[in-house]
């Protein structure tokens, strides 16, 4: 579809509808008007002269919201906050007099921000859970199957395939486990006024500062919250942005680190991710199966991840009790941080629901490296035959340097084996050697530390929201 203005690919082509309504004008205003209906609610039950009348005039326009009368009246006075004040009292004129009592502007910006934020990290709670689910199933079917392990990217003692898994499914665990504590334990601006001293609210009930008190909790709880901060400026610290955009940023690592060792392995060849049917890898060469799901996914990933420099930024240059150079870019970093985690996750999903494993492949390279890793299991060997330790070590030494010379200079294959199978110092035939060279015996507890990972720690939460674990994630593009 062709437009003449930029359009931002987060809403266009990654994130979800229902991740992209939440930042939407209607939940931001809605929740304004929702905020102010609170604030009314607390203040008449305390004893100031709201009637039922007001509230109910407020609560019936709250959802419908008139956006020409606040865009208007924003170009004249350059208020935001003050415009839609100025637009809900045009729907309720009784309520006029007593919408926004007391309060200032980041009365409905900074709780509207805690509210939506954790809506959000409610989406995204359950799609780590979605994930680890998928994760867990393809770990736990996988655990056995051994693999070359790597360090440096250099083949290195085995592990498995499920156990490879169960890294990525760890971190997410542990992602899962920051965004779990903060939607638990994010707190509410409250009701604190100007410069958060809640001056005008002492002056509103007439000094009774137990009553100033009882506002803040009062409309915090009616609000669905349980915890309030005790100190502010006119602003919550935004400390609680560099917090709540640090588990971002881990979620961030956390799918990099999982896409990256995807594109590697594909490489191998060992494991792929989904390719469809009438997918084209590249334009110029038909017959490439690119990783593009991980690919897209570490690319927004990145993003994500340095995401959380503004927030560290902003936090750390607010000037005493209020500052706004902190506005423009909150209403960039926040919504989009939110919206590319909630992006990779759902490309992470659809990696994990279709990743192919070529069990040949890894037993080839299993197979080519193995007979270096098994000298220690065959001197071993020889030596119960009568052989001697010390000087059967120099042999495997230099059976070792020989046929690895062979492998890289030659481009040979690696005939280790039949070096120490013709060598009468071992005393092993290659029958003898062969018999040691069973892969499962080479993976140590692999199997048992993912099924322990799963069992112990990913099982209580998939039982927890099982509720939230849907079907297959459709990619866009």
């Amino acid at each position: 579809m062709s437009t003449d203005k930029y359009e931002n690919p987060l809403i266009t082509r990654y994130t979800s509808k229902e991740m992209a309504h939440i930042f939407s004008s209607d939940v931001k205003f809605t929740t304004w008007r929702t905020l102010w209906i609170a604030l009314a609610e607390a203040e008449k039950e305390l004893g100031l002269p709201i009637s039922q009348e007001q509230i109910d005039e407020m609560k019936q326009f709250r959802d419908k919201i008139n956006f020409a009368d606040a865009e208007k009246r924003e170009k004249e006075t350059r208020h935001d906050v003050m415009s839609h004040v100025y637009a809900y009292g045009l729907q309720c004129p009784k309520a006029k007099p007593i919408i926004h009592l007391g309060a200032t502007s980041a009365y409905v910006g900074d709780n509207t921000d805690i509210i939506v934020m954790k809506q959000a990290l409610e989406i995204i709670r359950g799609k780590l859970v979605n994930l680890m689910f998928q994760l867990s199933k393809f770990a736990s079917e996988y655990k056995s199957l051994p693999c070359l392990g790597f360090t440096h990217f250099q083949a290195a003692q085995l592990t498995t395939v499920g156990k490879r898994a169960a890294l990525w499914l760890q971190d997410f665990y542990f992602d899962f486990l920051e965004c779990e504590r903060l939607i638990e334990s994010l707190p509410l601006l409250g009701v604190k006024g100007t410069t958060g001293t809640q001056a005008s609210f002492v002056e509103l009930f007439d000094g009774d500062m137990e009553k100033v008190r009882k506002l803040d909790d009062m409309v915090v709880k009616g609000l669905g919250f349980q915890k309030v901060v005790t100190v502010s400026g006119q602003t919550y610290t935004r400390k609680i942005d560099f917090m709540v955009l640090s588990m971002l940023s881990g979620i961030g690592q956390s799918v990099h680190k999982m896409t990256n060792d995807v594109r590697l392995l594909q490489h191998l060849k060992e494991v792929e991710e989904p390719f469809e049917t009438k997918q084209i890898g590249s334009s110029a060469m038909a017959y490439k199966r690119n990783p593009m799901r991980s690919e897209r996914a570490a690319s927004l990933a990145r993003f994500v991840i340095n995401c959380i420099g503004n927030t560290a930024d902003t936090a750390s240059t607010q000037w005493f009790e209020r500052t706004l150079d902190d506005s423009a870019n909150r209403r960039i970093v926040l919504p989009q941080a939110f919206m590319a985690t909630d992006s990779i996750l759902d490309i992470c999903r659809n990696i994990s629901t279709g990743l192919v494993v070529h069990d040949k492949v890894i037993t080839q390279h299993i197979m080519n490296e193995i007979p270096f890793m098994a000298t220690e299991n065959i001197l071993m060997e020889a030596v119960k035959k009568g052989g001697d330790r010390q000087e059967l070590h120099e042999k495997i030494r230099e059976h070792s340097m020989a046929a690895g010379s062979r492998v890289k200079e030659e481009g040979l294959n690696n005939d280790l084996l039949e070096r120490i199978a013709g060598d009468d110092t071992f005393g092993l035939t290659l029958a003898d050697i062969k018999d040691l060279l069973k892969p499962e015996d080479y993976i140590g507890r692999a199997a048992e530390q993912t099924q322990e990972l799963i069992e112990e720690h990913i099982m209580p939460i998939i039982e927890k929201y099982r509720d939230d674990i849907s079907g297959e994630v459709e990619l866009r593009v």
